[in-house]
This record gives structure tokens, sequence and C-alpha cells, in this order.
């Protein structure tokens, strides 16, 4: 079944999933649309739970936490799915599917999802868990549970935008991944690209770049081939990197230096890279090396260490190749 051009339906909760409450064509019938199906009012948001320091990238089968991120994804949240879409949405049942062509747009509390198609799968919501069905539902007591994204997939939130071609989002283990060419994530005062993909953790609030990774900060840059952020959501205040975790290939640039090494910790509240394996310090034709390195972004101050940052048996020695600078000899003076 396929409903009108310019379409719209609600996928909103059920006892403890996503089911369908109402689907309407918004050709010449959009005010009597609205008044039948009104929006339903989105559910508080649960206060989230502190996050964890980790540098070894999210764990493959997190702890559930009511952290919010993306916004999308989450198999406990209840608020609804807003789907739109201008050239309509398929409804294919025996294949349990939802398919938005054309401009379509899903959004679920704050958070907007825009995409040439998108296609949400859902599925019966166990008997255990399910409600008498609702007098104007579609199908009864479902829930969906993956969406797919194909085509200028741009993810909005208050506090950031991911940009990418192609995107799964897993809502049972609320995550999701973004691919394609030019991935971008923007908040207020960050940009991270990456070659591969850019993934979410929503339980342990952990976003993941993966290949040439970039992360950037007004004149401060952090690579790597894969870059592990850590976002922390205060009570009183907008989500934010914490920590960023580098792996190969690190590089950290500033207006005045280079620094690189095999991996890296950053931390953005201090201002302060930690960087180890095969460490060197570039300012100019000055080069410093050693093992371990600690360069203050803030204040435009590095050190190179021969062991690592409270460590006090001695490894290898901090090497310096320094150039002094010369003065350019003056011309001879021209002979009468």
């Amino acid at each position: 079944m396929s409903i009108g051009p310019l379409a719209r339906i609600f996928l909103v909760s059920c006892a403890a999933g996503l089911g369908v409450l109402a689907a309407a064509s918004y050709a010449p019938l959009a005010a009597q649309a609205q008044k039948q199906a009104p929006s339903p009012k989105p559910a508080p948001s649960p206060k989230p739970a502190p996050s964890q320091n980790q540098s070894q990238g999210p764990s493959p089968n997190p702890a559930p936490s009511p952290g919010q991120g993306l916004g999308l994804t989450g198999s406990n949240d209840n608020r609804p799915l807003d789907v739109e879409a201008e050239q309509g949405i398929e409804w294919q049942q025996d294949k349990q599917v939802y398919i938005a062509r054309g401009n379509a747009r899903a959004t679920r509390g704050n958070a907007t999802l825009y995409v040439d198609t998108l296609i949400a799968h859902y599925r019966p919501v166990p008997p255990d868990r399910a409600k008498p069905p609702d007098p104007g539902s579609l199908t009864g007591s479902t829930e969906i549970y993956r969406i797919e994204a194909d085509g200028n997939v741009r993810l909005k939130t208050e506090t950031q935008t991911v940009f990418g071609d192609h995107g799964v989002y897993d809502l049972d283990s609320a995550t999701a991944m973004v691919t394609g060419k030019h991935l971008k994530l923007v908040t207020p005062r960050d940009t991270v690209t990456a070659r591969d993909s850019l993934e979410w953790y929503d339980n342990t609030l952990i976003a993941v770049a993966r290949g040439e990774a970039v992360a950037v900060r007004e004149t401060k840059r952090l690579a790597g081939d894969v870059l592990t952020a850590q976002v922390v959501k205060p009570a009183d205040g907008p989500s934010r990197i914490s920590r960023i975790d580098a792996e190969g290939h690190v590089l950290v640039t500033t207006l005045n230096e280079i620094a690189r090494g095999a991996t890296g910790v950053y931390n953005v509240d201090t201002g302060i890279a930690t960087l180890a394996g095969g460490v060197t310090i570039t300012r100019g034709d000055n080069e410093l090396r050693g093992q371990y390195g600690v360069v203050d972004l803030n204040n435009n101050v590095s050190r190179l260490l021969s062991v690592p940052p409270g460590g006090t048996a001695p490894h290898a020695p901090v090497q310096g190749l320094i150039i002094p600078r010369t003065k350019t000899p003056a011309p001879p003076a021209k002979s009468p």
C-alpha cells in the first residue's frame, strides 16, 4: 500500500515499543488530517547517567543507560517518530517495512533525520509486552527496530549535525553508523571528519570516526586512523565532547608546531594531548624525539619524556635536533 504524495505517518509508543497510530496524505486534506491525527506530546526525557571514561572504544555489550545522544536511537525511548516524504510512503506489510521516498524526514523529540529515502523496519511486539490495539491503529501493537537512510543523509539535533550518504540506526542496541563520502560531525565548537564511517553508541555516549579521522577546534587539529570521542551530557547543559582517544598515525597540529605519535589521548577540557610511541615534536626546523610527549594546546607548551607521565623507570633518551638561526651575511661592498 502506498500513501499519497507528501505523506506523513506517526509512529508512537505502545506498551514497550512503537506502533502506527495514523497515516494521512498531505495532498488536499492537510488540515483535516491534522485534526484527525494530532501529534502526541513527547514523553519527558530521562536524566542521563554520568559518562564513564573509556580509552579502548565502546564495549561490545554496553550496559543500558538513559544518556541522550543523537536522539533517534534507543529501544526504550517511547517518544513518537514522525515521518514525512514528498513522493509518498509505501507500506509493505509482508516485509514489515515502511519506505518513505523523496526528501524524507523523520523526527523524534529534538532530533530530525533528513534523507532521500528512508526505510523503517517494524515487528510485532511480543505478547508479554503488547497491549490491546488502538481503535485508530493500522497494524496493532508493533515496534520499529531498525531505520535505514539512503542518500544525502543529515541528522540534526540541538547540539550536533551528522552528514553522510548512508545511515543505519539500530534501535535495539541504540547504535548508529553513517557511511559515504564527505562524512562530517559538526558541533558548536568541534568538527570531526572521517573517510570510512562515523559511529554513535547511545548507551555509552561514545562516537567513533574511522579512516583518516580528523577533529578540529579553532586552530587545533587532531588526526588519526581512528578517533574515539567520549561525550558527556550535563544535567544543566548541552552534550559536549570531553575526551578523544586516537590510534594510528596520530597527528596534533597547532599554529606553531606539529606532534606525531602512534597513539594519543586528548583531554578537551584541559587542552592537553598525551602522545606515545615514536613521538616527534616539530617547530619550524627544530625537532624533538622521544617515546612520550605532552602537548598543552591551550598554552602552546610541549614536553618530550623518556618515561610515560607518572612513570619512574627510564627508557629511551629524548633526542633533539636544534638548528640555530643564522644571520644572512651582508653582500660585499662594491669596489669603486
